[in-house]
């Protein structure tokens, strides 16, 4: 289960010429209640607005649409930032070199990880892909779990009915010939995959598989709260999730949340800029929005 975005910008016109004064939000007041994916910043010192969107990296197409709210944000934006620059995981170059990494040690298989039921559900996923599964084998699990879940970095569900947020964000970033960044690097993100055990990441990659199917399905439950826009809902569900990946979720949402906030508040004073990240990471205590508020920047609901 897996991860959402920023923007609109406004001028300054209350205030006249003075600074505005960071927000300042009681204790009980940091966690956002409102639903909502499309989320403004200002204050904090900052002499625009920069926007936050929630993404959702895996959705029906017919599903999918993106706001006029997110459109109008994307016309004043001067920069869109992602958790990894769409312009890098688009890269021949960087995805070649990601491979490079993406094998496990020891000689491990998914063979050595799974039981015979859950190897051979697996297998019959890659052969119906048509991918060389006695080489894909070898990958690890969260890496795998990448590729067959994502357009963006895998290419290889062209032809479904599925798409990504982030993707269709970026078309209209290159129409727009607006320059993308990143808040993190894929080579720090496969770093992430190295401090995860095999088996732990081989069984949270027989879930997702699994909760692919079905319309009652986890996937399916998130796509909902994604839609609804109920992004604590969406938060809660990550750490609540029964493929045993709860225990590292310090590792793969919150740590990442946190080291992020620097990153965002440095891009913001050079400039407008919407950060389009998995609708997971805003919501709950330790959610990307309840850090900006606690770092003073005033957070609200865009639409």
């Amino acid at each position: 289960m897996q991860k959402l975005w920023l923007w609109l910008v406004l001028g300054v016109a209350i205030t006249g010429c003075r600074p505005a004064q960071p927000a300042v939000y009681a204790p009980g007041q940091f966690i956002p209640a409102e639903k909502a994916l499309l989320w403004k910043i200002s204050g904090n010192g900052l002499k625009k607005p920069s926007y936050l969107l929630g993404t959702i990296h895996l959705i029906p197409r017919d599903r999918f649409r993106l706001s006029d709210a997110t459109f109008d944000a994307l016309s004043d934006a001067q920069r869109v930032t992602f958790e990894i620059d769409m312009k890098e995981m688009t890269n021949l170059f960087t995805q070649f070199n990601l491979l490079t990494k993406a094998f496990m040690g020891g000689g491990k298989t998914l063979r050595d990880l799974l039981s015979p039921e859950d190897y051979a559900f697996v297998r019959q996923k890659l052969d119906t892909q048509g991918l060389p599964a006695s080489m894909l084998e070898r990958m690890k699990p969260l890496f795998l779990s990448t590729m067959l879940g994502s357009d963006e970095q895998s290419g290889l569900r062209a032809n479904s009915n599925m798409t990504s947020v982030e993707m269709e964000l970026y078309r209209h970033v290159k129409r727009r010939k607006l320059p993308s960044a990143g808040l993190e690097t894929a080579t720090y993100q496969m770093g992430i995959f190295d401090s995860i055990p095999y088996a732990a990441q081989a069984k949270m990659l027989v879930e997702t598989l699994r909760d692919s199917e079905g319309s009652d399905s986890d996937f399916e439950q998130m796509i909902n709260l994604y839609l609804q826009k109920d992004i604590n809902a969406m938060e809660a569900m990550m750490d609540n999730t029964d493929s045993g990946m709860h225990q590292f979720q310090d590792i793969l949402l919150h740590q990442r949340n946190r080291n992020w906030i620097p990153v965002m508040g440095r891009m913001m004073r050079e400039k407008p800029t919407l950060f389009a990240v998995g609708a997971g990471h805003l919501g709950g205590g330790g959610g990307v929005i309840a850090l900006l508020r606690k770092a003073g920047y005033r957070v609200e609901a865009a639409e």
